[in-house]
């Protein structure tokens, strides 16, 4: 009831008597009367800002770079437009694509694969930062990650095409593909921006660090538009910061390496980390009952054998976190997990063992999570 609907003194109290005796009578209860009410009012319109400003948690998805971005940020309400974050997000994830992709012939990375020449081809920066990146730990992993693997990924038909793998190769035909790949065969600069081979055959595949750069660049995004919580995860490479909506660090799922099963090996609170896992087990081919990954070894130009089902990497950038998950997946329990010791990486192994799978975890992961 507001203000206008108090009762007015009646006409008839103009003929009393008694008239300023009726007339402080009713302004007292008038001006009574409008107090209390705006006693009333004011808390509730307290309470009603105070749930305007309160943090709403917020989820974007989207196709990119052949798989699925998810986005969530905890932000108030008015802090950015979501429709605006939305086609910001969708712009930076179409711009590494553009500059990425294997499976675009018109890409950067595309372009460069198909010159035939050795002098410097002009690349962005982004392109040259993630080439340089792939180098330093294909070196630090004695070859395990090696981004010219291409020749062999597509000789065992996992290549861009997907095309199955009909037989296994020859050995003449794994050595002849293992002639045209090998990190010494590129050189990368940073300013001015270029790469460049020394064999025209040469090319680059950065397939197994660019979802990780890309989950790096939309959360740099983020972070320029003042959003301090939020994860990103583009085809299961994660980064986060902050907290969820709860007030708890964000809740990352690690899944259980069972071929045709979705389940959870473990889930991971995450702060200010990113999150990369490489497995074997989505991705393969059957000859003669025999199993043959899409992890190829470039150092044996054949797929891994070995034990080790999944790898997962925990760091402060997702791009280093990716392309070691893959270095570590190549190497294997024995060799992966005392690389992963050497340079303090925390990391968990998931090992396949005659009684289920074992899991094997880094001084440094088991740190990072407490």
């Amino acid at each position: 009831m507001s203000l206008a609907d108090s009762p007015s003194p009646s006409p008839k109290g103009r003929g009393d008597r008694n008239p300023k005796k009726t007339t402080g009578m009713n302004t007292s209860a008038h001006h009574l009367s409008h107090a209390n009410r705006w006693h009333i009012i004011l808390p509730a319109i307290v309470l009603l800002c105070a749930g305007c400003r309160r943090p709403v948690e917020e989820t974007l998805t989207g196709p990119t770079m052949g798989t699925q971005f998810t986005v969530k940020v905890v932000r108030h309400p008015g802090a950015v437009e979501l429709a605006i974050l939305e086609k910001e997000i969708q712009a930076e994830l179409d711009r590494v694509d553009a500059l990425m992709s294997t499976y675009r012939a018109d890409s950067e990375l595309s372009r460069f694969n198909a010159f035939d020449r050795t002098e410097w081809f002009p690349v962005s920066a982004a392109t040259a930062e993630v080439v340089a990146t792939a180098i330093d730990i294909g070196r630090l992993s004695g070859g395990a990650f090696d981004v010219t693997v291409g020749p062999l990924v597509n000789l065992w038909g996992f290549g861009p095409s997907k095309e199955p793998a009909e037989r296994v190769p020859s050995p003449e035909e794994i050595e002849e593909a293992k002639s045209r790949t090998g990190l010494d065969h590129i050189e990368v600069r940073l300013s001015p921006p270029a790469v460049r081979k020394d064999l025209p055959g040469v090319s680059i595949d950065l397939s197994g660090v660019a979802k990780g750069f890309a989950v790096d660049q939309v959360a740099g995004l983020l972070e320029r538009r003042g959003l301090e919580n939020y994860m990103v995860e583009v085809g299961g490479e994660v980064r986060t910061k902050g907290q969820n909506l709860q007030g708890r660090p964000w809740q990352i799922g690690i899944e259980s390496p069972v071929a045709g099963v979705r389940s959870l090996q473990r889930v991971v609170g995450l702060g200010d980390d990113a999150m990369a896992t490489s497995g074997d087990y989505r991705n393969y081919f059957e000859a003669d009952g025999v199993r043959y990954s899409h992890m190829i070894d470039p150092r044996t130009g054949r797929p891994i054998a070995h034990r080790l089902a999944s790898v997962t990497v925990l760091d402060r950038y997702c791009t280093r976190a990716d392309a070691w998950a893959t270095a570590l997946m190549v190497l294997g329990p024995e060799e992966g997990y005392a690389l992963a010791e050497k340079e303090d990486l925390p990391v968990l192994l998931v090992i396949k063992s005659d009684a289920g799978f074992v899991e094997k975890a880094t001084p440094k992961f088991e740190k990072l999570l407490q």
